[in-house]
């Protein structure tokens, strides 16, 4: 019994210093899940029942909040817009990003290392900063009330943070690799598209995501963009829609939830890539 005791000793301190960092993860989870709950059952609410009992169970359940939201075009129509946008984004800022990173990662040449940074500089420049010249000059193109407009800049702007994250795992991948396809008479651009891009599997899914993301989620350029009602994403549909029903916050929360279900969704599916592509670009040498 006596060499157990060093061992059970040890592992208590171990233990003690890991209840901090539970207790932070509990409370930033707390945070997070609780405002999503209160969202969800408010919905099934009337505004009478939020105002005397905001934080219990609905008494009775009103349905009509959701039913009603889902059998109008003022959220669906908003939905496919976003939809749209976003993976139309995300294809074009993967496929420019990729190309861009391979060049960068693959190719010695003079410049190379200030042509990055130039890239790089991107991510100090904010999107606000840059929104009145971009307005006028997406009116002098005529892309005012069309989705170019939008998927355009979007890329634009996602395109530092997808270089970045691409040449480090490009750079990873073994040079012999690269060796061994050029004497098998394979061109440079037939390593990038047959070997580079399948290796770069998780990279590839991690950016993706990223760049979805952001473009589900961008409010601003949307908003100065599109005067045409039929060309409204999700978020602008959410403030529109509150706007509309002011006075009726139950069903304002009801909108919001539904609007979150879909990146929700898309999060629950791509997790499992997103974590891995950033590991595995953590821990290759």
């Amino acid at each position: 019994m006596q060499p157990r005791a060093p061992h059970r000793a040890g592992k208590q301190p171990s233990r003690l210093r890991t209840v901090p960092l539970h207790v932070v993860s509990i409370v930033v989870g707390l945070t997070i899940v609780v405002p999503v709950l209160f969202g969800v059952l408010g919905g099934f609410k009337d505004n009478g029942q939020l105002t005397s009992n905001p934080f219990g169970l609905p008494k009775p359940w009103v349905w009509d909040n959701y039913t009603d939201i889902l059998g109008s075009e003022n959220f669906w129509r908003p939905l496919f817009n976003s939809t749209v946008i976003a993976i139309a984004t995300t294809v074009l800022v993967v496929m420019v990003s990729a190309m861009a990173a391979f060049v960068f990662a693959r190719f010695a040449f003079r410049g190379r290392e200030l042509l990055f940074t130039f890239f790089t500089i991107g991510l100090m420049f904010p999107f606000a900063v840059a929104i009145l010249p971009l307005y006028v000059l997406l009116r002098e193109m005529e892309l005012l009330d069309n989705p170019l407009g939008v998927i355009l800049p979007q890329a634009a702007f996602g395109l530092p943070v997808t270089i970045i994250i691409l040449r480090g795992f490009f750079r990873n991948i073994p040079g012999e690799i690269e060796e061994s396809a050029t004497l098998d008479g394979c061109t440079p651009f037939g390593f990038f598209w047959r070997i580079l891009l399948p290796m770069s599997r998780p990279a590839l899914a991690t950016v993706s995501v990223l760049a979805l993301v952001a473009s589900w989620n961008n409010f601003m350029l949307p908003l100065v963009v599109f005067n045409d009602q039929s060309w409204w994403t999700l978020p602008i549909g959410v403030q529109q829609f509150q706007g509309q029903y002011a006075s009726d916050t139950a069903r304002i929360l009801a909108y919001v939830v539904l609007a979150m279900v879909p990146s929700l969704a898309f999060y629950a599916v791509a997790e499992r890539h997103l974590i891995g592509g950033l590991t595995s670009g953590a821990t290759k040498g």
